[in-house]
């Protein structure tokens, strides 16, 4: 067996938006003064869900931990300058604060209360719109089949999810954090802990605390220490289109079937360019990623026009006559528990920190995730914001965090 070669106290596995937040927090946590390795497979993250996913952040969640999570990303967004600044070069991360807006039907109608009166009560800025109302602030919305709606007046949109992770990755190695090419294929374990890691090339890292940040490998990796966590990498796409007629002051929408949408850059000549997707309606639809190119053959084109334009032409009468164009797919590692991040120490290995399983929120997830692990490794315990709820705990304990909004 290859012997020891280096040491740290931490070593990140992962390198994207969760694992180099979590090494930005350490790096600037004065509590801590410990070395940092963060090894990442691919630096160029070409098939990270960082780098892939539609990068947008709401708090329109229906449980109180998500919600607070994600009030305190948009805090940290717009405050962009004060944390990850270098050399007095503020990263510039796009950011638009245009709003979720999530649709009902009769059907749907309490759920909507329910979650807007919990998200008012946590300090979300969410208004319940009745459907008269939505036709009035959305002139371009078919809303003969709704009963209301929740729009996030602010602190809702989207932003650079590729600027922001390389704003943290920039912020931390200033701050003195190694990162490394390489993977790690397993934990060494002793007594109840995690001592090391173990990478590809055969060398070996021993460590006082390890993260598990692997994003589509975070499963496998875990189980080489005896951790089973129920995450599977599935595929999602994201459709582009460009749309000639007006549909002004759109924010991110979705709709009663999931389908969603939201505006990409300013409006040309040519129009108002849109991405969109949905997730799948069918198991059958529902499969596994596989890191290869996800380019245009990858993509499910019936899909598009079955489960995402179809609803979103009915929602918007003015996407009857959109204009197709390009098309990607990445990486939702979604947690089959509960569709919920799995965050903090694993239960039996406590020096084993556990990021999983984010299930499409990572990204908006990434400072407040990256904030309360470094705070565990660094002082024990949660110290701005309890993320126990999320915890390894509830999956052992097979008890789901029931979340009502997901997409």
């Amino acid at each position: 067996m290859p012997s020891v070669s280096e040491t740290a106290d931490v070593v990140i596995c992962g390198g994207a938006a969760i694992g180099s937040s979590v090494a930005y927090h350490l790096a600037a946590d004065p509590g801590f003064s410990g070395k940092v390795v963060v090894v990442e497979k691919d630096p160029t993250y070409r098939y990270s869900a960082s780098a892939l996913s539609a990068a947008s952040i709401r708090q329109q969640f229906s449980s109180a931990v998500n919600i607070r999570v994600s009030l305190y990303g948009i805090a940290f967004l717009r405050s962009i300058g004060t944390h990850l600044s270098v050399d007095g070069e503020v990263p510039a991360i796009d950011l638009h604060e245009g709003g979720y807006l999530y649709l009902a039907g009769e059907e749907g109608k309490g759920i909507l209360e329910a979650n807007q009166r919990l998200q008012q009560k946590e300090g979300a800025d969410i208004a319940l719109y009745a459907a008269e109302m939505l036709r009035s602030k959305f002139p371009w919305l078919n809303t003969s089949d709704l009963a209301c709606g929740t729009y996030g007046v602010s602190g809702e949109g989207w932003f650079d999810g590729w600027a922001l992770l390389q704003a943290f990755r920039k912020k931390a190695r200033s701050l003195g954090i190694e990162y490394r090419q390489g993977e790690v294929i397993s934990y060494l374990t002793e007594g109840g802990r995690v001592t090391g890691v173990e990478l590809a090339d055969g060398s070996r890292i021993a460590c006082g605390a390890v993260v598990n940040a692997s994003g589509t490998h975070g499963a496998r990796l875990a189980a080489t220490a005896g951790i089973a966590i129920p995450v599977k990498s599935m595929k999602r796409y994201v459709f582009t289109f460009t749309c000639k007629g007006d549909v002004g002051n759109c924010p991110l929408l979705i709709d009663t079937n999931g389908a969603w949408c939201r505006p990409e850059g300013q409006r040309t000549a040519e129009g108002q360019l849109f991405i969109g997707s949905c997730s799948p309606l069918t198991p059958e639809q529902d499969v596994e990623w596989v890191e290869t190119d996800p380019g245009v053959e990858d993509v499910d084109w019936p899909f598009f026009e079955e489960a995402v334009w179809a609803p979103l032409a009915h929602r918007i009468p003015a996407f009857e006559q959109i204009k197709p164009g390009r098309a990607w797919a990445g990486p939702y590692d979604m947690c089959g528990l509960d569709h919920n991040a799995i965050v903090g120490p694993a239960v039996g290995l406590p020096n084993l920190y556990l990021a999983n399983g984010f299930s499409g929120h990572g990204l908006q997830q990434s400072p407040a995730v990256g904030r309360g692990i470094a705070e565990h490794i660094a002082h024990g315990r949660y110290r701005s914001l309890d993320l126990a709820d999320l915890g390894h705990e509830r999956i052992v304990a097979g008890r789901p965090l029931a979340e009502a909004n997901i997409i």
